[in-house]
């Protein structure tokens, strides 16, 4: 990390929520290497607290919190003021999946699927609004270029991230004026726990790489990197933007190769 960065987020206070993996631990862990203060929210017990004995225990704070129940996804916000007195940052990332059209989903994968991906984070922005406010913080959302497009056989997460891609949107249009600026990413197929099984089938990964302008796989870093962008100064005048972090998927229009 270059000397410009380390101290970027000095005196700043994050929470990030679904901290104990993925995108989630590679947003975390940079925080805390630029100077942050960050509370770490996840109901995954066990991987948190293993995850905050790595980190310097006076700057990270373990915090469990199930984002599907609108009465704990205050809690993380309550713990960042408890410990540190304010707040700067919310990172609501925190989500979940299912596989399958609206045909073969249950009312009850779509209440768990929309609990986590919407109420979650929208709960979570209506708590730490109040204190972004005072300090003239942001909040970044982890939505998907699924909710920018729609995919094959994920009906149900395409429709909660289409709905972040706009609640960031509605969000920074209310509070820009109180000084506060919400931005999203918009991953691509990231290699997490969460996607492990999928990127071990082969012929899957070669149909992701083939549609990836850039011929990789997108990483917990990559997105890290941008969300900690869209939360520092250098993002000062952006609000309300949804950025896809893809490898350049989101460039093709997703018509095939023509032939030469």
């Amino acid at each position: 990390m270059s000397h410009s960065l380390a101290n970027r987020f000095s005196d700043k206070v994050a929470v990030v929520t679904g901290a104990a993996s993925g995108i989630g631990e590679a947003t975390a862990k940079r925080f805390i290497a630029e100077g942050a203060s960050v509370i770490l929210s996840d109901q995954d017990d066990k991987a948190l607290h293993n995850l905050a004995a790595s980190l310097p225990k006076d700057r990270a704070i373990p915090c469990i919190v199930d984002q599907s129940r609108a009465d704990q996804a205050a809690h993380s916000i309550e713990t960042a003021i408890h410990h540190f007195g304010r707040l700067d940052i919310l990172v609501n990332n925190a989500g979940t999946t299912t596989m399958g059209t609206v045909l073969d989903s249950s009312i009850e994968d779509w209440h768990r699927v929309a609990a986590v991906n919407i109420d979650g984070a929208l709960f979570s922005a209506k708590a730490a609004l109040p204190h972004l406010i005072k300090t003239k913080g942001c909040i970044v959302n982890t939505a998907s270029v699924s909710g920018l497009g729609a995919d094959w056989n994920t009906t149900l997460y395409n429709i909660s991230k289409g709905a972040i891609v706009n609640m960031t949107r509605a969000l920074a249009v209310a509070h820009g004026p109180d000084g506060v600026r919400i931005n999203a990413i918009c991953p691509s197929v990231t290699h997490t726990g969460m996607t492990e099984d999928l990127l071990t089938q082969d012929d899957y990964k070669a149909t992701l790489l083939a549609a990836t302008p850039l011929r990789q796989i997108g990483q917990p870093e990559h997105m890290a990197a941008g969300i900690l962008f869209l939360a520092s100064t250098d993002a000062a005048f952006i609000t309300g933007v949804n950025l896809p972090i893809d490898g350049g998927i989101t460039a093709s229009n997703g018509q095939p190769p023509f032939k030469a």
